[in-house]
């Protein structure tokens, strides 16, 4: 498996799908399988920036993942937010059958990341749910980054500023420099 992490805006789902395209993998976004659910009190709650129960996401992952056992590589994108996701999804290889591969850390400044966001104009993304969802992922982020770290997995920050190809460029050095491409 290979992990986006960045906040909101920063261009995982944008590079996650293109990593997919590109190589026959499969991409897995938590937030779009929620969103996919159509389930009113999830929505309501991804719309003020709250997280979502983290064993729901989590089964909602592993089924997910379940469905992916013919592909090669997955992508995930927006898991694992919480430090018990994280431990979820190492401690539960023997459901998924899945290693972390590498995690990328996609790089971007507050300021981009609201005009990407601005354009984006999904529901979700209203201003008071952004600065939620970014004070959520400032506060969570660096403890999981310790925690795969202890674990043994490679972690790689990208800028992730500049063109939807520029950083893709980025991006494929890294897996490249990783052999994983």
């Amino acid at each position: 498996m290979i992990i986006f992490f960045g906040p909101a805006g920063a261009g995982k789902s944008v590079q996650g799908q293109l990593l997919a395209a590109r190589n026959g993998w499969r991409w897995l976004s938590a937030g779009q399988l929620l969103r996919d659910e159509r389930n009113p009190e999830l929505i309501e709650k991804m719309q003020t920036g709250s997280l979502v129960d983290p064993n729901h996401v989590n089964k909602v992952m592993g089924d997910a993942l379940a469905r992916s056992k013919d592909i090669n590589r997955v992508i995930l994108d927006g898991f694992p937010r919480q430090m018990t996701q994280a431990e979820w999804l190492v401690d539960s290889k023997s459901h998924h059958g899945r290693d972390v591969s590498l995690i990328l850390v996609l790089e971007v400044p507050r300021s981009d990341l609201l005009k990407r966001l601005e354009i984006r104009g999904r529901v979700d993304d209203t201003a008071d749910a952004i600065d939620e969802r970014m004070r959520i992922y400032r506060s969570e982020m660096y403890p999981i980054l310790s925690y795969f770290t202890g674990k043994g997995i490679n972690i790689v920050h990208v800028d992730g500023t500049g063109t939807v190809g520029q950083v893709h460029d980025r991006v494929m050095k890294e897996l490249e420099a990783c052999q994983l491409t």
